[in-house]
C-alpha cells in the first residue's frame, strides 16, 4: 500500500541548482518556508520553469523555482499587474454597463481593455485620482479557487471573461479569482497582498485595440499605465517617455519629409521620399561594401511565389497564419514573409563540388507579413520591408569560421554607428522543424563559437527560428532604450526539405548547412531606430543634405553657387531665398542639416568661406580645398558627428 499523499515527497530544484524537498501538495510559498521562515513571510510571487506564477501555486517534481520578494526584478511586474486591476475598479465606479476585457502587465506598465467604455485623455486624471484612493484604502487582495461552473455564475454579466472561461473549461480545471473591495476579476495572478502595495500610478493614453488582436472582432478602449514604487522612479520614467516622444520617428519623418504611410496605399506600406530613399541608399552602399568583401554574389527573387515553394520550405504549415495568400486561376500564391527559400531554390539549381563551398548569397528583399492593423506603427511595424538578407551554402567544417566572419561583419556595422550591444542565443522553439539530433548539433555549433571567442551572452530558450537555433544582437540607442537588430542563424532543416547536396571529396554526395544573416535585421526597422537614435541629426555620411550654402544677401548668390560646384560629389544646396541670414541659419539647422557654409562680401573678395555646424559654432577664413578635405575623410571614415569645428 502507498503512502499517502501528504506523505509523498517531490523535490524542486532551487537557483543555485540545489534540490528542496518537499511535501507532494506543497505551494510556491510552502516551498519559501521550507528555505526559511524570514523567506516565506517576504514571499510574493515564484516562477516555475521560468513563469511567473502566485505564490499559492502548487509545484511540481523536477520543478526550477524562484521565489519572487519585493528585491526581486519581477515584483515590479506583479505589482503593475495589481495596478490594472486598481484601475479596471476604478473604471467600474465611475461608468455603468461597461464590459471588461484583459488587463496583463507589460514591460513598461500595464493596460486594461474595455468594451462599451466612452473616454478621453481629459478622463485620465479623474481615474488616477480614483486609483489613489483605491490604493490608499488599503484593500486585501483576496485570491480565491471556484469551479468552472461556480464562474460561469459569477461573470454572467462579462461576456469576454465568459469567452476566456470556456477555454479554460475544456481543460475540467479550477479557476482563480482576485478580490479587492467590492470589486473582483477572473485571473491567473499573481498580485501582491494588498491595493496598499502598490507604488504610485499613472495613467498614459488612451488607444483603441481588437479583442484578441483579431480585427475582425470588436474594437475596445484600451488604457495605458504604468507603476512604479516610487515617485523618482515614475518622474525618470516620464522624462524618458517625453525624450522618446521628442524623438518620435513618424514626427521627424514628417518634419525631414522622409517617408509616408498614406491611407491610399494601405496600412504598413510606407513611401519614401528622396530624403528618406537617400538615407536608405547609404545603408545600402555599406551593407554592399561589407559583402562585397566578404565574397557574397547578389540574387533577386521574385515577390510572390506559389505556395508549393512555402510548403516545402514549411513556412506554410508554420506561418501561413502571417502571410498574404492568394488564387490566381487553380494555383495558390503566397507574397513572401522570407527570401531564404527562393535562395534555397538558386542553389538548387546548380550541380555543387565542396570545392565550390561556401556560396554566399546577398540580396536586399522585399518580404511581407500580415501583421494586425491595430499593431501597425510607422516604420516600426509594418506589412512590407526590407531585409538586408544574406543565406551561406556551406561545408560543416566551414560553419565555425563563417560564423565568425558574420559577426565580425555584425561587429563592424554596430561599431560604425557607435552602438553598445548585447549577443543572445535561442534555442528551438516550441513549434519548429526538424529532427532532436539536428537541433541539438546546430545550438552545440553556435555555442562553440560564442564560446571559443569568450563572448558574454544570454541563453534565450525557445526563441529560436522554427528552422534553427540563431545568435541575435540587440543594441542601444541614444536614450537607452533596446533594439532587435541583426542575427546569424544556422540551419539544418531548409537544405533537408529543398534535397540539397554537394558533391564531396569522397565523390558522394553531401549535405550542405545553411546559414540566415541580416547585419540591420531589416532597413525599416533598422532606419526608424537611425531616427529616434540621433533625432533626425544624421551623421555626414547619413545626411539627405549635407551641406548648405547661404549667401548673406543677394549679390553673394553667385558665389554661393561657385562654391557649392566646388563640392561636387557632395548633397549640396544653395538657399537662394529672399531672407536674412539669420532666418537661413535657422532654416538649416531645423532642417538638420550637418553644415552650413556661409558667404558674403569678405568672402567673396578672399576666395574663402565661412563654416557653421549643426552645434552652432562657427570658423571664419576657411579655405574651400581644406574644408572638402574634411569632409571626404568624414564621410569616408563615417564619423557619426560633424567635427570640422571641434
Amino acid at each position: 500500500m502507498s503512502e499517502p499523499d501528504s506523505q509523498q515527497r517531490i523535490a524542486v530544484v532551487l537557483p543555485d541548482g540545489s534540490e528542496l524537498e518537499v511535501d507532494a501538495d506543497a505551494t510556491v510559498e510552502d516551498c519559501a518556508y521550507e528555505i526559511g521562515p524570514g523567506l516565506g513571510s517576504d514571499t510574493v510571487a515564484g516562477k516555475l520553469d521560468g513563469e511567473l506564477v502566485a505564490k499559492e501555486a502548487a509545484v511540481y517534481d523536477g520543478a526550477e523555482l524562484e521565489i519572487v520578494t519585493d528585491g526581486s526584478e519581477e515584483y515590479l511586474r506583479v505589482m503593475r499587474h495589481s495596478a490594472s486591476h486598481c484601475l479596471a475598479q476604478a473604471v467600474e465606479r465611475h461608468y455603468d454597463d461597461v464590459d471588461l476585457a484583459i488587463g496583463p502587465p507589460t514591460d513598461e506598465g500595464f493596460y486594461y481593455d474595455f468594451d462599451n467604455l466612452d473616454v478621453d485623455e481629459e478622463d485620465l486624471a479623474d481615474l488616477e485620482r480614483e486609483i489613489e484612493e483605491i490604493i490608499a484604502e488599503d484593500y486585501e487582495i483576496e485570491r480565491e479557487e471556484l469551479s468552472v461552473d461556480e464562474a460561469r455564475d459569477r461573470l454572467a454579466d462579462e461576456p469576454y471573461k465568459l469567452e476566456l472561461l470556456e477555454e479554460l473549461a475544456d481543460e475540467g480545471q479550477q479557476v482563480t479569482f482576485y478580490k479587492q473591495g467590492e470589486w473582483e476579476d477572473l485571473c491567473a495572478g499573481p498580485h501582491v497582498d494588498s491595493t496598499g502595495e502598490i507604488g504610485v500610478v499613472k495613467l498614459l493614453e488612451i488607444a483603441g485595440a481588437y479583442w484578441r488582436g483579431d480585427e475582425e472582432n470588436t474594437m475596445q478602449t484600451r488604457i495605458y499605465g504604468t507603476a512604479f514604487e516610487d515617485e523618482s522612479d515614475l518622474e525618470e520614467f516620464v522624462e524618458r517617455k517625453e525624450e522618446a516622444e521628442k524623438r518620435d520617428h513618424r514626427r521627424i519623418g514628417n518634419e525631414m519629409d522622409l517617408f509616408s504611410i498614406q491611407d491610399v496605399t494601405g496600412p504598413g506600406l510606407p513611401l519614401y521620399h528622396p530624403a528618406g530613399k537617400t538615407v536608405l541608399k547609404e545603408l545600402e552602399d555599406f551593407v554592399e561594401s561589407l559583402n562585397q568583401e566578404a565574397g557574397y554574389d547578389y540574387v533577386e527573387t521574385p515577390h510572390v511565389f506559389k505556395t508549393d515553394l512555402w510548403h516545402r520550405s514549411g513556412h506554410y504549415e508554420n506561418y501561413a497564419d502571417d502571410m498574404f495568400i492568394f488564387d490566381v486561376g487553380d494555383d495558390e500564391f503566397g507574397l513572401k514573409p522570407m527570401n531564404c527559400p527562393g535562395h534555397a531554390a538558386i542553389f538548387q539549381d546548380h550541380s555543387w563540388s565542396y570545392r565550390d563551398l561556401p556560396i554566399r548569397y546577398a540580396e536586399n528583399g522585399k518580404v511581407y507579413r500580415k501583421e494586425q492593423r491595430g499593431e501597425l506603427s510607422g516604420l516600426s511595424r509594418v506589412w512590407a520591408f526590407t531585409i538586408d538578407d544574406g543565406h551561406l551554402f556551406i561545408r560543416p567544417d566551414q560553419i565555425e569560421r563563417e560564423v565568425e566572419g558574420i559577426m565580425d561583419m555584425i561587429t563592424d556595422v554596430l561599431e560604425t554607428f557607435d552602438l553598445e550591444y548585447e549577443m543572445a542565443l535561442a534555442t528551438r522553439p516550441e513549434k519548429s522543424v526538424g529532427s532532436d539530433e539536428i537541433w541539438d548539433r546546430a545550438e552545440e555549433q553556435l555555442e562553440s563559437v560564442l564560446e571559443k571567442r569568450n563572448l558574454d551572452y544570454e541563453l534565450e530558450e525557445g526563441d529560436g527560428a522554427f528552422y534553427g537555433p540563431k545568435i541575435d544582437f540587440a543594441f542601444e540607442d541614444a536614450i537607452g532604450r533596446s533594439w532587435d537588430g541583426p542575427t546569424v542563424q544556422l540551419d539544418f532543416n531548409m537544405p533537408q526539405r529543398f534535397d540539397l547536396d554537394y558533391v564531396g571529396e569522397d565523390n558522394e554526395e553531401h549535405e550542405p548547412v545553411m546559414i540566415h544573416r541580416a547585419l540591420y535585421g531589416s532597413y525599416e526597422r533598422f532606419f526608424m531606430m537611425l531616427i529616434e537614435h540621433y533625432e533626425g541629426n544624421f551623421p555626414l555620411w547619413l545626411a539627405p543634405e549635407q551641406v548648405r550654402v547661404l549667401p548673406i544677401s543677394d549679390g553673394n548668390l553667385g558665389y554661393a553657387h561657385r562654391v557649392a560646384n566646388e563640392f561636387d560629389g557632395f548633397r549640396v544646396e544653395v538657399d537662394d531665398r529672399d531672407s536674412t541670414l539669420e532666418r537661413k541659419i535657422r532654416a538649416a539647422h531645423d532642417d538638420r542639416v550637418p553644415y552650413q557654409i556661409i558667404v558674403g562680401d569678405n568672402e567673396e573678395e578672399d576666395g574663402n568661406i565661412s563654416v557653421r555646424d549643426r552645434f552652432e559654432d562657427q570658423e571664419y577664413d576657411v579655405e574651400i580645398e581644406a574644408f572638402r578635405d574634411h569632409l571626404e575623410a568624414e564621410r569616408e571614415e563615417k564619423r557619426t558627428e560633424p567635427d570640422f569645428l571641434q
